[in-house]
């Protein structure tokens, strides 16, 4: 559903009402899980708030660990324990700072991370290198709305997608 109107520049499309259909709620982690058929990744990765949502639900369907990336949350214990990187600026130019622990992602994992938008690409960005720096490998981005404008970035970071922006 989109809130707002046409002209209003705080227009934005509320795809929160996808969660409370369970059949709906229930293909979207195998659905997101099959577009990367055959990648085998070993953990998904997902940032607050919504990749936090559908990521397990991707996770579950493999068979595999999930890994929260926390948004400007201190980190529960020692900072040094932590792999954190602040982004680019964002769809709204915010600069945010994200972080996981370290020990969850090992050097022999190979990673999927998955979140419902990817506007500007900047926490995926941030995410991909937050993997690189932890010694991972890294499978793709899997999304449920692929709103990108830039292709070059779309395949750096192996984005994939269930929607396009232009399908809503």
């Amino acid at each position: 559903m989109w809130r707002g109107d046409r002209t209003d520049e705080s227009r934005y499309a509320d795809i929160t009402g996808w969660w409370r259909d369970a059949e709906l709620l229930g293909l979207l982690g195998p659905a997101l899980a099959g577009l990367f058929a055959g990648a085998e990744p070993t953990v998904v990765l997902g940032p607050d708030s919504r990749g936090s949502l559908v990521g397990p639900l991707v996770a579950l369907h493999l068979g595999v660990g999930f890994v929260e990336v926390r948004k400007d949350r201190a980190p529960a214990g020692d900072s040094d324990q932590w792999i954190r990187r602040t982004t680019p600026p964002d769809y709204r130019d915010r600069h945010l700072e994200l972080g996981f622990r370290r020990d969850l992602v090992r050097p022999a994992d190979r990673v999927l991370a998955v979140d419902d938008w990817v506007d500007t690409g900047s926490q995926a960005r941030t995410v991909r290198a937050m993997v690189d720096g932890a010694g991972a490998g890294w499978v793709g981005f899997a999304s449920l709305v692929d709103a990108l404008d830039d292709a070059r970035l779309r395949r750096d970071l192996g984005l994939r997608s269930l929607l396009h922006l232009r399908d809503l």
